[in-house]
């Protein structure tokens, strides 16, 4: 699969809930990164083996519930791609609805992903993630 196919296919499965089958679009190592506060949202972080990034993504569906997704864009040139969004998920231990725009970047090489970063908005997530 091309670049595009692999993160059309990344999103897809996630949406599904399919931990193991977006798993298995990552290498091994990968160079993963969700820059956030680990202490209040463990999903968020550095994880550089497939089977973490498969544990991340079972961790994070069990403390959220998805409410809303829509896909704007997906760019790509050559083996690099970044795709933009937005997302709303209910936080199971509040309640609360934490509602963020989303870039992802892609780096894809022999229909693998090597390299992902995700940008959303940190600062809602810790206080989506802060009882009242």
């Amino acid at each position: 699969m091309n670049t595009r196919a692999i993160v059309e296919c990344f999103f897809e499965r996630l949406l599904a809930g399919a931990v193991q089958d977006v798993a298995a679009l990552v290498s091994d190592p990968v160079d993963w990164y969700i820059p956030g506060n680990e202490a209040v949202a463990p999903w968020v972080g550095r994880r550089s083996r497939r089977h973490e990034v498969e544990a991340m993504y079972e961790l994070l569906l069990r403390n959220i519930e998805p409410v809303r997704f829509a896909m704007h864009d997906i760019v790509v040139e050559g083996n690099v791609a970044v795709a933009s969004g937005e997302f709303a998920s209910r936080m199971l231990a509040t309640g609360k609805v934490y509602e963020s725009l989303f870039f992802a970047h892609f780096t894809v090489v022999d229909g693998a992903i090597v390299r992902y970063r995700l940008l959303e908005d940190t600062h809602g997530l810790v206080r989506a993630m802060t009882p009242a």
